[in-house]
């Protein structure tokens, strides 16, 4: 399906351009201001921007796919060791367990642990797996509940420190009484780019899944270990730019890894939560190969 328009009849037309301004602004290289002064441009007037601006941004409202009290799962919000001090997370089990299960650290996008990766973990568990939703803004105190104020703390978060506390969260999910020893890795955006770092630094790490991730340094790729899958959606250039070299690196290396590219569809494809960007035919596709993946390798 085409993203170059989302409309119903009751619902103001959303252009590409504007879908690209929303990714500019969320990934931290335009402030709310010059967004919505773009956005207002783009959409002929203020009254029109400001009922745009709520769909192209993720909505916490929106309901579960799997609810929290679902009786097939068990979720709780945990704290464990982190690099340096305490790493809150959320962690989900399937109810009726039998054996060791496969463990998954699921990582969230720019907006910290939100709602939707609290389902998105639910999920998870839901096929088999013991989940983990570590809270990367541990350190600044935790997620809070204004999604823009959890971006903006971003900036503010120290690089190493994050990839340590995901080395920590592997060492953590390896130790797990109802996992079977085996760790892998889902991230998305931000997450994505966490998880592809994550695999770089934890050679106990056997696999990774990647949502339109940024790549790591070339110099790094020879040090991963886990066996890679990685998704991009085919309009998100920015992303995008960094795939051959990527390929190219991990060849190199003789890392296996496969890389999917989703034609028509949007950065954030797979966030149901957000009405312009989320793409149901690719979300499904890449998560029916994920799980393929993560119980291949995990098993």
């Amino acid at each position: 399906m085409s993203k170059s328009a989302v409309a119903t009849p009751a619902q103001p037309v959303i252009t590409q351009a504007m879908i690209d301004a929303y990714n500019e602004y969320t990934h931290l290289t335009l402030d709310r201001r010059r967004f919505m002064g773009q956005l207002t441009r783009l959409a002929g007037s203020s009254a029109a921007a400001a009922a745009i601006a709520p769909m192209l941004a993720a909505n916490s409202a929106q309901a579960a796919i799997v609810a929290e009290n679902d009786p097939r799962v068990k979720g709780e919000d945990i704290t464990y060791p982190g690099s340096g001090g305490e790493m809150k997370g959320y962690l989900v089990k399937p109810a009726n367990q039998t054996g060791k299960l496969g463990t998954v650290i699921v990582i969230h996008e720019n907006r910290g642990l939100n709602p939707h990766i609290r389902d998105v973990a639910r999920r998870v568990a839901l096929e088999g797996f013991v989940a983990l939703a570590p809270d990367f803004l541990s350190p600044l105190g935790g997620t809070p509940t204004d999604e823009d104020k959890a971006r903006d703390m971003f900036g503010k978060l120290d690089p190493a420190q994050t990839v340590a506390d995901g080395v920590a969260t592997v060492a953590f999910l390896k130790a797990d009484k109802d996992g079977n020893g085996k760790v892998g890795a889902i991230g998305f955006c931000w997450g994505g780019g966490t998880a592809n770092m994550l695999a770089v630094n934890a050679p106990d790490l056997a696999a990774s899944v990647a949502y339109y991730g940024m790549q790591p340094k070339a110099a790094d790729v020879s040090k991963i270990k886990a066996a890679l899958l990685l998704h991009y959606a085919g309009l998100d250039e920015r992303t995008n730019a960094g795939i051959d070299a990527f390929k190219k690196e991990l060849d190199a290396a003789h890392v296996e890894y496969t890389v999917y590219v989703y034609e028509g569809a949007n950065h954030a494809f797979n966030n149901d939560t957000s009405a312009a960007r989320y793409d149901k035919k690719a979300a499904d596709l890449a998560w029916g190969r994920t799980i393929a993946f993560l119980k291949q390798k995990l098993a």
